[in-house]
Parts: C-alpha cells; structure tokens; sequence
C-alpha cells in the first residue's frame, strides 16, 4: 500500500464587524465596518478506514464549520473590535449601541486578527488534521494571508 496522500480542503466564512484603529492617522480611526471573508485551509490524509462514517474525508466539513464558528464566528460577527489596550475598551456597555464590544488585546487590524484566528483555530483541530492557510479578506480587494510553512515554531 503506497504513502497516504496529503491534501488541503478549505472552507468559506463570513462575518459583518467593525472596529476602530487607535492612534491611527487614516480614516480608519473612526468606527466603521466590514463584511469579512475568512478562508480557513486545513491538510491531512483522507480517513482509510472503510468502516469510518467519514472514510475517505480529511475532515467533516461540519465539523470544521463549528469550530470556526465556536472559536471566532460567534465572537466577531456584528461585533465592534477595539484594542482592549487604550480608552476604546471603555465603551464596552456604554449604551446598547455598543453591547458587543470586543476588546482585543491588540489592535484590531486585518494583519493582527489573522494571527489570533490562527492560534485559536491550531490549538482545536483533531490529530491528523492541520492549518495550513487563512486568508481574510476585510474588503474586496484586501486581504491578509497567514501560511503555516512561514510560521513553525
């Protein structure tokens, strides 16, 4: 019997969030939002084991659905995310307006979410089964990329 394959299946998600950049010295340090796209890759070997309800599969897609969903989804979406490091925080439970505030314990840019969205998801996946990517798209046409092959500890 050969060497088991190794391949990458990926997974879309969305979510609607704003946030606020502190000290920034653009537009973006007001509030205002995003429609974000995350695309979450993971690598592995199909399942071999023909007695297995999901032979043949790297991952149940569903399952990898509810652990974006668990440990990043549920948290974000139609939330506003600041750094829990300045003022910003303060506004969590200010008034209703502000009931999902998010206070990061970075600034909340594209570049610094991917990195926490990958520690989170790393430590939940099953043996076998890796994250090999995540791509999240804060507009049309930006996004940031974190690969896991630049980024062995």
């Amino acid at each position: 019997m050969g060497k088991a394959p190794v391949l990458r299946i990926t997974k879309q998600f969305h979510f609607e969030a704003a946030h606020a950049l502190w000290n920034y010295d653009g537009l973006c340090k007001n509030i205002h939002g995003h429609s974000y796209i995350l695309y979450v890759t993971i690598k592995g070997s199909p399942i071999d084991e023909p007695m297995d309800p999901k032979f043949g599969m790297v991952m149940d897609f569903s399952q990898l659905k509810k652990i974006v969903n668990d440990a990043i989804i549920l948290e974000m979406d139609h939330s506003l995310m600041v750094n829990g490091n300045t003022p910003h925080k303060d506004m969590a439970g200010a008034s209703q307006m502000f009931g999902r505030v998010v206070a990061l314990p970075y600034q909340p840019t594209c570049e610094n979410m991917i990195v926490d969205f990958a520690a989170r998801l790393k430590a939940l996946l099953p043996k076998g089964v890796s994250l090999h990517a995540l791509r999240l798209h804060e507009t049309a046409t930006s996004y940031a990329e974190w690969l896991a092959e630049e980024n062995e500890e």
